[in-house]
């Protein structure tokens, strides 16, 4: 079979974890990403992550810009600005730049709001670093 270089990727594209969707491990994107179901494990992307009212997410989470309303049980990157919707609940740390919560959010932990948010998403797991472990 032979192997294409020449691959073309759609920014656009949205990945999705649908609700009753459960999956066990990391994920890696440099997408945007949809979670409506449960992940355990840890959530690395490059774009925008978005969390509904029925996701949650049992690990560390690395992502530029993040609206959540659904469960979050570890710690969180963000290199921009962070939503908490008023049906958020976050268990764990935030590193962020900018930070808005709505009433009726839910959130323990300590919070860091400067430009070092930055520094913790440069040291982000990839899809390199992760393979050089095998």
């Amino acid at each position: 079979m032979a192997k294409n270089n020449n691959i073309v990727v759609n920014p656009n594209v949205i990945n999705q974890i649908c609700i009753e969707t459960e999956i066990q491990g990391n994920i890696i994107t440099k997408g945007d990403i949809r979670i409506d179901g449960v992940l355990t494990g840890n959530l690395t992307t490059t774009g925008k992550l978005v969390l509904g009212e029925t996701g949650r997410i049992h690990g560390e989470v690395f992502c530029t810009t993040g609206h959540i309303s659904g469960t979050i049980e570890g710690k969180i990157n963000n290199k921009e600005v962070l939503s908490l919707k008023s049906t958020a609940s976050i268990v764990g740390d935030i590193n962020t730049d900018k930070l808005a919560i709505e009433p009726g959010a839910k959130f323990t932990g300590k919070c860091n709001m400067d430009k070092s948010s930055y520094d913790n998403f440069k040291s982000a797991p990839t899809k390199e670093s992760t393979s050089d472990k095998k």
